[in-house]
């Protein structure tokens, strides 16, 4: 049966055993005492484990094994969008995405699609939002359309009764969501799953600050930036994502997309009210590598946008 290791016939056994002797070197032993082993042996079944082709993951470790030493055991599958060809200009702009391929078709059809510019809300008394973030491992990846940082299972969100599980955070420049018509530097997306596959993602806004100090999430994730595109690398030292969330807890809430394709739909976004600061040496890093990443802004179509009071 495939993937059972394979049991010698005791003939071949027997010949194996006895060569395995005979290569050994002379000792003080005599003859009874060796063919007492050599009995002992032969009680005991020959086997080979049946080895299938490595996989992708085990031929990656072999020819990297830093970065497979380095990184994350238990990390969290990421977000990863679609690997058809597609950017933010030329022939794989947005405004392409649904012509690439039938699996984009939501990017062109989709009546909920993110990002908006957040106006006409609606203010109501919202449940903050039970954050339980921790320090843990990640991994940082650059996927040739963004930089991400690939978080180990540990943070979780609670909302609406729902437990989403941290899965990963990623950089846009400049901000994909707009507030009241102002666009910011920077947006980081920290994107939740929950047992069943929904997402749920919260958006920061981020603003150069004067005194060029450094955010700490985004400064440990640059520092960590792999060498080559689309491999992840696991950093040394862990990344503590409630660094980035700023001390007012209000949010807008509306329902969108995936800023990217497939653009899927039934995405809840929540976009925290209250931006954060970023460094100039940080946006020149970021823009140094992806000097625009953000799509388009959708039409808000008459969605509901709820903001906390």
């Amino acid at each position: 049966m495939a993937g059972m290791p394979k049991t010698l016939p005791l003939v071949p056994a027997i010949l194996l055993a006895l060569a395995a002797l005979a290569s050994r070197p002379a000792v003080a032993d005599d003859d009874d005492a060796l063919a007492g082993r050599l009995a002992e042996r032969l009680k005991e079944p020959i086997t080979l484990p049946v080895k299938g082709p490595a996989s992708g993951s085990q031929r990656d470790a072999a020819r990297h094994p830093r970065e497979a030493a380095s990184k994350p055991a238990a990390a969290a599958k990421p977000v990863l969008p679609d690997p058809a060809h597609w950017a933010y200009a030329g022939s794989g702009a947005p405004e392409h995405w649904a012509e690439l391929t039938p699996a984009f078709k939501a990017c062109g059809v989709g009546t909920r699609q993110s990002p908006i510019d957040i106006h006409d809300t609606v203010k109501v008394d919202q449940d903050p939002l039970q954050f339980n973030y921790k320090p843990g491992s990640f991994s940082v990846l650059d996927d040739g359309h963004t930089v991400l940082a690939i978080l180990a299972p540990g943070s979780f969100l609670s909302m609406m009764g729902r437990r989403y599980e941290l899965v990963e955070i990623r950089f846009h420049r400049p901000s994909e969501h707009r507030i009241e018509g102002r666009q910011f530097d920077m947006e980081a997306q920290l994107v939740h799953r929950d047992a069943e596959g929904h997402l749920a993602i919260v958006a920061v806004m981020l603003q150069r600050r004067l005194d060029d100090q450094a955010e700490p999430v985004l400064d440990t994730v640059l520092g960590n930036l792999p060498l080559e595109r689309g491999r992840a690398l696991g950093a040394a030292d862990p990344l503590d994502p409630a660094q980035l969330l700023p001390a007012q807890p209000g949010y807008f809430a509306f329902m969108g997309s995936l800023t990217a394709p497939p653009c899927t739909e039934d995405v809840v976004w929540m976009v925290m009210r209250q931006a954060m600061p970023v460094s100039g040496s940080e946006l020149n890093v970021f823009s140094h590598l992806y000097p625009m990443n953000a799509r388009p802004l959708q039409a808000n179509a008459g969605r509901l946008i709820k903001e906390s009071k």
